[in-house]
């Protein structure tokens, strides 16, 4: 979703950077979460914070202790208790990942990105906060109404400017002014692709903010960052007067361009070769090389999603919930399965053979050979962007102001995170953590198996 443009002008000196470890008066950390008592049974039951009626986790409880010191913006963790003092001086205790939430001064935009150890988060500004800590590295001095990460280098546009500053220590590499407002970016192997609103398309160089290529044909009806142009597999793509362009992101100029009837455009994807579009009612198979069709599928009903691929299908979903698995090397259809009426654009996702979509408040999961249905899970309001599927779990965002943490191959839940507001995004799950943010004003780094407890 586009971030809310300003009404005036957009904003091009701010404050200077804050430095790390001095952040405003909003910028701080929250309250310590109170320590729990142990169940009478014991065991391992549900955990709440105080007044909460969903659970966090249901990891070990842990006793009251002294408070320690914790660095600014990271004071948010469960902590173990002391052990008893040993007859000898013990070894240090190798450092141990604790969960944290940062506090924002200004509202949280869409899904965090993860690179080089380094979550960064769009709040007006770009902050960069440490994966381990929670600390804030560094923040740009100026709004970033789109952003992009790749190669040690953080692209972001405050409308008609571009800029890039380093990935580790913000530092400007250089800035440019576009003749349009920036609404959508995308960045890979060394190339910048941004979508200009009024159908500007540009391509420059992520190293100087060069201009490689333009158009002004692109189409003006859905200037969003899903359906802007983007860069997929060593190609530029956009949609425009009635057709798909393929172009060279090298500034070659347009390779191939192929006729499309749907007038919402969705992100391609490709593989093996193949580029797979639904445009309309229709799902083309092509040649990413050269633009020839290899097959074609027409459904029922209009379809919004991208595709979705593994090896074996393709998978997209009309609005009224239908779900269709084409064989990825025909088209011709395998299975389809009924869900309910969906609103989003988010597409299928396909994990360790199981096919998840969202439609409405539920999560649907279908067996990817077969389509039957394992399981479904109802949250308590409409679920947001995408879910996270990663070793075995699924962490899925609603508008409940949750955050619902699943078994993938039952749907159980295995914890739930309350906010004090929706999601933004969607979750994203690296390297055993997950990292969501919210309309609290909050970033919040879990346990993707305990969510905010600390294990043993």
């Amino acid at each position: 979703m586009v971030p809310p443009q300003p009404s005036g002008p957009p904003i091009s000196q701010a404050a200077p950077v804050a430095p790390v470890g001095a952040p405003s008066e909003a910028e701080v950390a929250t309250e310590r979460m109170r320590p729990h008592q142990r169940p009478a049974s014991g065991g391992d039951g549900e955990i709440r914070l105080a007044g909460a009626h969903v659970p966090i986790g249901p990891g070990p409880r842990v006793e009251p202790v002294a408070p320690s010191a914790a660095p600014v913006g990271t004071d948010w963790v469960r902590r173990t208790s002391a052990p008893a003092a040993p007859a000898a001086p013990p070894q240090p205790p190798a450092a141990r990942w604790r969960p944290w939430r940062f506090r924002m001064s200004n509202d949280v935009w869409g899904t965090p990105v993860v690179a080089d150890g380094t979550l960064f988060v769009s709040s007006f500004e770009v902050h960069a906060l440490d994966i381990g800590s929670g600390e804030r590295r560094w923040k740009t001095r100026d709004v970033a109404w789109a952003l992009a990460v790749d190669s040690g280098r953080v692209h972001a546009a405050d409308g008609p400017h571009l800029y890039t500053v380093d990935s580790a220590d913000g530092t400007e590499r250089w800035r440019t002014s576009l003749d349009g407002w920036v609404y959508s970016l995308d960045a890979a192997d060394g190339v910048l692709c941004c979508g200009i609103r009024g159908g500007g398309v540009q391509l420059r160089s992520a190293a100087s903010g060069a201009e490689l290529w333009r158009a002004d044909d692109a189409q003006q009806e859905y200037e969003n960052p899903q359906s802007g142009p983007a860069l997929i597999a060593g190609a530029a793509y956009y949609q425009g007067s009635g057709r798909l362009h393929c172009v060279d992101p090298r500034g070659g100029g347009v390779r191939w361009a192929l006729p499309v009837t749907g007038k919402v455009p969705a992100r391609p994807v490709e593989r093996g070769g193949v580029l797979y579009l639904t445009s309309g009612q229709r799902v083309h198979a092509l040649d990413a090389a050269t633009g020839a069709e290899r097959w074609r599928f027409d459904a029922p009903v209009v379809l919004f999603t991208p595709p979705a691929v593994d090896d074996r299908a393709v998978y997209v979903a009309d609005y009224l919930g239908t779900l269709y698995a084409l064989d990825a090397l025909t088209g011709h259809g395998l299975w389809r399965a009924a869900t309910t009426s969906r609103q989003g654009a988010e597409p299928a996702v396909v994990a360790d053979g199981t096919v998840l979509l969202g439609s409405g408040d539920t999560l649907f999961a279908f067996d990817s050979a077969t389509g039957r249905e394992r399981w479904r899970y109802a949250a308590r309001a409409d679920l947001v962007g995408s879910p996270a599927v990663a070793d075995g779990l699924v962490h899925l965002g609603s508008r409940d102001h949750s955050l619902h943490t699943l078994e993938l191959a039952t749907g159980r839940l295995r914890w739930e995170l309350g906010t004090k507001g929706e999601l933004t995004g969607s979750p994203v799950a690296v390297d055993g953590r997950v990292f969501v943010g919210s309309k609290d004003r909050c970033v919040y780094a879990l346990d993707s198996f305990y969510g905010t407890a600390v294990p043993h």
